[in-house]
C-alpha cells in the first residue's frame, strides 16, 4: 500500500492547497484508460470516504474513434468500486483529426485536445456537474511549461483550479503534487486495468520529446524537478521583467504607461485616487487596465478588454486634471498604436463618457457599430495615420 498512501497524501495536499474540492461538488472524472486516470479513479473514491467533503464523483471516458477502444474492463473497474462509468460516442473525433493532418506528420494533439475538453463540458453540463477532474500530475505540468516557452514564448502551465466561465466548469487537477514515478507505483501495485496506448501519434509527439529531455535533465541535476515544481507557486520569488515594463511616447517621452499587474501597481492607482479628490473613480470595470505615467509618477488610468480577437472596447480613460488634452490624446494615441501594432485589422470601442471629443479628433465615429457593441468606434490597419 505504500504508493496508493503517497498519491491519497499528493492529493490531500493539493486539495488543502488550493481549495480544489468544496461540498456538494458534483465532479465529472476524465478517464482516458491510462494509468493516471486509472489512479485519479482510485484515488478520488477513497478521498471521498475520509475527507469530511461530501461529493460525487461521475466517471466518464470519450471513445473518440481509434482503432482497438473497448472500455469494457474500465466499466467493470468503476463498477468495482461501486461507480458507473459512462462512455460517450465522440468517433467523430478521430475523423476530423484526420483532415487536418498535414502530409507527413503526425495527428494534431492542439485540435484533439480541444475538442475533448469541449465534449467532456458538454457532458458536465448535461449531468449539471458543476467540475471536471483531470488526471494532470506534476510531471505534466512541468513539461507543459517547458512547452510553452520554447514554442510559444510564454512562461505558463496548466493551473490546479480554473474556472471556464463560457462553460460554467471549474476544471480541476487533484494530482497536481504527485510525481508521475509514484503514480507507475500505484498502478502496478493496485494492479490496475491500464488500456493500451490506441492513440496513432503515441510516442511521437513534442510532449514526448520534452519529457525525455527532461529525464536526462534530472539525471544530471536531481534538484532539478523538485525546484521546476517548487517554482510553479513560488510567487514571492517569481523575479522576471514585467516589473520594469513600461510603453513610452516616443513624442512625449514624460509619458508611458504600464499594464497593472502586481500589489505595487493597485497601490499606485489607489494612491492615484486619493489624491485626484474625486476626479478620478476608484471602481475598474472588467478588463485590463493600464496606469497612465508622467515622469514615471502614477497620473490617470486606461481599462480596457477584448470582446473578440480583432476588437478592443475602451471602458475608463481618466486622468488628473493637470495632464493637458494634448497629453490625452497622446495617451490614446500610444494605446492604439501598441495595439494595433499586435493586430490588423483592430477595431476600437470607446465606451467611456469622458474624453470623447479626443476621441472623435482621432477619428473615432459615432454612427459606427462593431459585432453589435455600440459606442465611438475607430477601425485601424496599416494605413492608420499614426
Amino acid at each position: 500500500m505504500k504508493y496508493i498512501r503517497k498519491v491519497l497524501a499528493c492529493l490531500r495536499k493539493a486539495d488543502e492547497k488550493y481549495a480544489l474540492i468544496d461540498d456538494n461538488d458534483k465532479i465529472v472524472l476524465g478517464i482516458s484508460g491510462g494509468k493516471d486516470s486509472l489512479c485519479l479513479l482510485k484515488a478520488m473514491s477513497i478521498y471521498g470516504k475520509f475527507s469530511n467533503k461530501k461529493f460525487k464523483i461521475c466517471p466518464v471516458c470519450l471513445d473518440l474513434g481509434f482503432t482497438g477502444f473497448d472500455g469494457t474492463k474500465l466499466k467493470e473497474y468503476a463498477s468495482s468500486l461501486g461507480l458507473e462509468l459512462t462512455i460517450v460516442d465522440c468517433k467523430e473525433v478521430y475523423s476530423i483529426l484526420i483532415k487536418h493532418q498535414k502530409e507527413g506528420s503526425h495527428l494534431p494533439c492542439s485540435i484533439c485536445g480541444r475538442m475533448r475538453k469541449a465534449a467532456i463540458n458538454l457532458y458536465a453540463n448535461k449531468i449539471k456537474a458543476n467540475k471536471v477532474a483531470f488526471a494532470h500530475h506534476k510531471d505534466d505540468a512541468i513539461e507543459t511549461l517547458f512547452m510553452n516557452m520554447i514554442h510559444g514564448g510564454r512562461i505558463a502551465t496548466f493551473e490546479p483550479k480554473m474556472y471556464l466561465s463560457k462553460a460554467n466548469i471549474t476544471f480541476i487537477r487533484p494530482l497536481i503534487e504527485c510525481s508521475e514515478m509514484d503514480l507507475i507505483g500505484m498502478a502496478k501495485e493496485e494492479n490496475l486495468p491500464v488500456m493500451k496506448r490506441i492513440c496513432p501519434s503515441d510516442g511521437f509527439t513534442e510532449r514526448e520529446f520534452i519529457k525525455n529531455y527532461l529525464k536526462s535533465l534530472y539525471g544530471q541535476r536531481e534538484n532539478a524537478k523538485y525546484n521546476f515544481a517548487e517554482m510553479l507557486s513560488n510567487y514571492d520569488s517569481f523575479k522576471l521583467y514585467f516589473d520594469c515594463l513600461e510603453t513610452t511616447s516616443n513624442r512625449n517621452h514624460e509619458l508611458s504607461f504600464r499594464k497593472m499587474m502586481n500589489p505595487t501597481d493597485f497601490y499606485s492607482f489607489l494612491n492615484l485616487v486619493k489624491k485626484s479628490k474625486g476626479q478620478i473613480k476608484e471602481s475598474i470595470t472588467k478588463g485590463e487596465t493600464l496606469l497612465l505615467k508622467k515622469n514615471h509618477e502614477c497620473v490617470g488610468n486606461l481599462t480596457y478588454r477584448y470582446i473578440s480577437k480583432h476588437t478592443i472596447e475602451i471602458s475608463s480613460f481618466q486622468s488628473l486634471k493637470e495632464i493637458s488634452e494634448e497629453e490625452k490624446k497622446e495617451y490614446l494615441i500610444l494605446f492604439i498604436e501598441s495595439n494595433s501594432k499586435k493586430i490588423l485589422p483592430c477595431s476600437f470601442i470607446y465606451k467611456e463618457r469622458k474624453n470623447k471629443k479626443i476621441a472623435l479628433e482621432l477619428g473615432f465615429e459615432t454612427k459606427a457599430n462593431i459585432n453589435g457593441y455600440n459606442g465611438l468606434t475607430l477601425k485601424t490597419n496599416s494605413t492608420y495615420p499614426f
